[in-house]
């Protein structure tokens, strides 16, 4: 497995606060909270169109007596994550943090400030530490009810709304964040959620957004913020979907982004969801990230009891695996750009070197356009064996038969008829010349 943990994650450069995230290119979340109780996904008070006062039983009964996060932090690190975020609060309310400003947390109703133990467990593993916050909140009497509030089809919505007043709302929202932001140390990433605008939701304003964003800059500087308070923030976030490419602005500049991915399609604890994703499909998803100049946030949610499912750590278990030989590729890589990948592979690269990974296996030979002659070593990363080079002589292909489509510039390797036993197989090529000289293709160089 991977390497023992650093005593501290290392500190944000002055230089680039924020590059330590390009850098990780992997995370775990982490959904819990009272939903995990009725086990049927994290939105069930909603789509079941619970009243707070039914739902809230659940606090009663409320007793995460397996949720250990050494264990959590342990098993991230061991996948091969650099960040973990945890749900502070969720839609329904209920806070995992010690709070003054609402009794409907787990340190009122269990004793336990499970987000200090997660802050406290992911530092002693050397992980950046990551918040979800949610800005809805069903549980808060001046949340006004919306369209995706529980209440939302009751007759008496108008009557309801009457009394409520979102510039409270606003005002406890803020203060939680000044919790989170003053009583837990350094905190690396705040993951807000969310603003619905398309289908007449909250926006920027409900959340007071300029200011909230000021907050957190002012007291957390080196904090990275996601894009769902409604307005700019450090890097975008789509769900549940893999980008068809590099993200960019309207204009084509290049953004900082991370995929927020499930095992299972949920996000908290579903107990009759077993559509989980295979390891090797999640490899192949971190790696496309990767490829793409982004980053993979994979969510996990504990059960009922604070237990992470049998599933999901054995997914974790497959992953790590893979990681603890290829990490290479991931941490500290990017896109290469000014290649193009050959059918059946992914590319990614980390200074003067280029790593291949066969999605599918091809049978003996793979060709790469425009390399011969700039490649001095090429392996496989599982298990540092030669790959064999081989380019077509010119002066020879008056005599010989050359394969359709080859030219002087390919270069091929050679693999073994039988495909390795690993999740996803690496080629990792080592370039003959220093990084950032200027040759055809240009081959883009990081820094490490």
């Amino acid at each position: 497995m991977s390497s023992s943990p650093d005593p501290s994650p290392p500190l944000p450069s002055p230089h680039d606060p924020h590059a330590w995230f390009d850098d990780a290119r992997f995370g775990l979340f982490v959904h819990f909270g009272l939903y995990a109780i009725p086990a049927r996904h994290e939105w069930s008070m909603t789509r079941e169109h619970r009243t707070l006062e039914d739902y809230s039983r659940y606090a009663e009964f409320f007793d995460p007596d397996r949720f250990d996060a050494p264990d959590i932090a342990r098993r991230a690190r061991e996948a091969g994550m650099r960040y973990a975020v945890l749900t502070t609060k969720h839609h329904e309310g209920f806070c995992l943090f010690e709070t003054v400003h609402t009794d409907y947390s787990a340190p009122d109703v269990c004793g336990r400030d499970l987000v200090r133990e997660f802050v406290d467990a992911l530092r002693a593993e050397g992980l950046h530490v990551g918040f979800y916050h949610s800005l809805l909140d069903w549980a808060h009497p001046d949340f006004t009810i919306d369209v995706s509030h529980p209440l939302r089809d009751r007759e008496d919505v108008e009557a309801l709304n009457s009394v409520r007043d979102m510039g409270r709302y606003r005002g406890y929202l803020h203060a939680q964040v000044r919790e989170l932001l003053t009583n837990y140390g350094r905190i690396d990433y705040l993951f807000f959620d969310f603003t619905n605008l398309e289908r007449d939701g909250k926006g920027p304003e409900d959340w007071d957004a300029e200011n909230l964003l000021a907050m957190v800059r002012e007291l957390q500087p080196t904090c990275v913020v996601n894009d769902r308070l409604g307005i700019p923030g450090d890097l975008v976030t789509p769900e549940q979907y893999q980008p068809a490419a590099p993200m960019t602005t309207a204009n084509g500049d290049p953004v900082r982004w991370e995929a927020c991915q499930t095992t299972n399609g949920s996000w908290g604890y579903d107990r009759d969801n077993h559509d989980h994703k295979s390891p090797d499909l999640l490899v192949r998803m971190l790696v496309d990230s990767v490829a793409k100049a982004g980053n993979l946030l994979l969510n996990v949610g504990p059960d009922g009891r604070g237990a992470v499912s049998s599933a999901d750590r054995e997914i974790l278990r497959r992953i790590g695996e893979w990681m603890d030989l290829h990490a290479a590729s991931v941490h500290g890589a990017g896109p290469a750009d000014g290649l193009v990948a050959p059918q059946g592979t992914v590319l990614t690269q980390r200074g003067d070197r280029l790593y291949v990974h066969l999605t599918t296996w091809p049978m003996q030979h793979l060709h790469l356009p425009g390399l011969s002659g700039e490649v001095r070593f090429a392996r496989f990363l599982h298990d540092g064996s030669e790959v064999a080079l081989s380019t077509i002589d010119p002066d020879q292909q008056a005599m010989n038969m050359t394969p359709a489509g080859l030219g002087p510039d390919v270069l091929t390797m050679t693999l073994p008829i039988r495909r390795p036993d690993v999740l996803l197989p690496v080629i990792e090529l080592w370039f003959d010349r220093a990084p950032g000289t200027q040759s055809s293709p240009p081959i883009p160089t990081f820094e490490e």
